[in-house]
């Protein structure tokens, strides 16, 4: 092939790698200066001490019944205008844990992803690094519970060897991994050992999710931390 042709032939390729980075970085970016053409609210906390301290100041407050006071009319203005969350909850999708209440925060302060069990998936994970990359979220809480039905089937899955029905054979799959080393550990307290552990793993494997929260946790722009809800009295301890 000619000198020229493979000139021609290389800088083509490059326009194109050229091209698609700029596309990225244009969408990215369109996303953050549409935020900031908008008047929106304020972000509650801009540092991962910071939203992690305001998760549990409230649901303190939370647990002694005591919720600060709110305009929602006026909150529902201000975040249709956009959002700056400042923290994401990954959390298990049993109705009786509501992020929002447990931790006494306003319409547009959680971003907030739901699976029963808490555990990541893909979409998970591209949600979150949405909501860390784009919206500015400072903390990621996993959320586990006591009692969780999701924890207690995988954990019988295990011991009994069995196959759970349909689709939720999946949601047992995907626990195992943080779940089983604690099954055969055997011991007391199985279930609330097992609800630690799951959320442990799922700790674990968002500090480590490449390119873009283990960036931002090395530039300590954002914190993974796990907990656990207990059912009975709305407390959040940290796992």
């Amino acid at each position: 092939m000619c000198e020229s042709c493979v000139s021609t032939s290389i800088g083509r390729r490059g326009l194109l790698r050229g091209g698609a980075v700029m596309a990225g970085a244009a969408l990215l970016g369109g996303a953050f200066a549409g935020g900031q053409a908008r008047a929106q609210p304020a972000r509650a906390a801009d540092t991962p001490d910071a939203a992690l301290a305001m998760l549990l100041e409230g649901n303190a407050r939370y647990v002694a019944d005591k919720p600060r006071e709110r305009d929602l009319t006026a909150r529902r203005a201000a975040t249709s205008q956009g959002q700056k969350p400042f923290a994401a909850i990954l959390g298990c999708a049993d109705s009786r844990v509501a992020p929002e209440l447990a931790f006494d925060q306003k319409p547009g302060d959680l971003f907030v992803v739901r699976v029963a069990g808490n555990f990541l998936t893909d979409d998970g994970l591209g949600s979150l690094e949405f909501g860390a990359a784009v919206l500015g979220t400072r903390l990621i809480m996993v959320l586990g519970h006591t009692g969780c039905g999701a924890v207690t089937a995988t954990v019988d899955a295990i011991q009994a060897g069995n196959q759970l029905p349909g689709h939720i054979a999946g949601l047992a799959t995907a626990m195992k991994p943080g779940i089983e080393p604690v099954v055969k550990a055997g011991g007391a307290d199985l279930i609330a050992r097992a609800t630690v552990a799951n959320v442990a793993y799922n700790v674990a494997r968002l500090q480590k999710a490449s390119p873009i929260l283990a960036d931002l946790i090395a530039k300590q722009q954002l914190r993974v931390v796990g907990g656990v809800y207990d059912l009975a009295t709305g407390k959040v301890s940290l796992a």
